[in-house]
């Protein structure tokens, strides 16, 4: 189907959802045929704004052929049609951008998970002072942050931190994050001033709804066992930490930072039905880049996405090759945003190019 006939067909949707609203629908069809309207309503403007812009440079267009028009009218239309036609490109952009398939779960909150890689004490540093990035690029966007479980190093790192992230747009943001995070930089335990390299690994995990994945209970086993790290005495008189492990697939999660066992066990399950719905979310996107060149923000956490340079006070993302020499505002999560701006932009070329082949 061209795009002209794509864009025919959603107009006509539009005036037929207007003709049964029209049409004195009872009161539950008529609000679930506004909310398809008000979906719908963006695109139909800014269709209605192409095709105006269209007009208006056919009109130019006309004037400029036309021999009996006066040449201070032609000056004109000669000026106007550069501008004009760049409307027309901008409009033409935005409505294909509209017509891509959304990611349902981009307006989802997310469980994030970071862990140490290879470096050892160091790389467990790197770890929490990318946790804290986000932590802080979180509080920009007035999303909230709630640890559920931590494994902390002895200098003060982590070696494993998985914490919820809730706000609306959360996951659509973050799902770039997914990958290896590479850090260079002088270790606080190299006494010779020598540059070490360590890595993380980070993993954005859309959260899941009970409607996302059926759970029986009799696939879930649960375990019990005292808290351990920061929190007073109280980590050393309950057993209030749960683990569940899911049987048929053998994932096992732990949640420790709630001081009720009830609290945690919830949570516990909730993290389990998020990790068992990237699971179903990665394969059914690896079935559909079978027969695709490749995808940005697909889930694959085995390469290098970024390297954070001290020493250079710089950070590169290596997808696509943009190196900011911003590493302080990037660690306080300020510059976080110039990098997915960028890493949106290129994922939403990358479509537009598949759809266009």
């Amino acid at each position: 189907m061209s795009l002209s006939a794509k864009l025919d067909a959603v107009l006509d949707r539009f005036a037929v959802l207007d003709a049964r609203m029209n049409a004195g629908v009872d009161g539950s069809e008529w609000a679930a045929l506004s909310r398809d309207r008000a979906e719908l309503e963006p695109l139909v403007e800014a269709i209605r704004a192409l095709r105006a812009a269209e007009t208006d440079v056919a009109g130019l267009d006309q004037l400029l052929a036309d021999v009996e028009t006066d040449a201070e009218m032609r000056a004109m239309a000669a000026e106007e049609r550069p501008q004009a036609l760049a409307r027309v490109a901008d409009l033409d952009r935005a409505v294909r951008l509209a017509l891509l398939p959304k990611d349902s779960a981009d307006d989802r909150s997310v469980i994030l998970e970071v862990r140490a890689g290879t470096g050892g004490d160091e790389a467990a540093l790197f770890a929490g002072d990318l946790f804290r990035m986000y932590t802080r690029h979180a509080a920009l966007h007035g999303w909230t942050v709630t640890v559920l479980s931590a494994s902390e190093s002895e200098l003060g790192g982590y070696k494993e931190i998985v914490a919820e992230i809730s706000g609306a747009g959360a996951y659509g943001r973050l799902k770039f994050e997914s990958g290896v995070h590479r850090v260079q930089r002088v270790p606080v335990t190299e006494s010779g001033g020598r540059i070490h390299t360590s890595a993380a690994t980070v993993a954005v995990l859309p959260e899941a709804e009970e409607v996302d994945v059926a759970i029986a209970p009799s696939d879930l086993v649960f375990d019990t066992f005292r808290a351990s790290g920061a929190g007073g005495q109280h980590v050393n008189k309950t057993d209030s930490a749960v683990r569940v492990t899911h049987l048929p697939t053998g994932i096992a999660v732990a949640v420790q930072e709630e001081r009720s066992q009830h609290q945690n066990r919830a949570k516990a399950i909730a993290l389990l039905r998020t990790r068992l719905f990237d699971i179903e979310r990665e394969r059914l996107a690896v079935a559909r880049a079978a027969d695709r060149r490749g995808q940005v923000g697909s889930g694959d956490r085995s390469e290098r996405i970024r390297t954070y340079n001290f020493p250079q006070g710089r950070v590169t993302d290596h997808r696509i090759e943009l190196t900011l020499y911003e590493l302080d505002r990037m660690m306080a999560g300020e510059a976080l945003d110039t990098i997915v701006d960028a890493l949106v932009a290129d994922h939403q070329a990358t479509l537009l190019a598949e759809a266009e082949t």
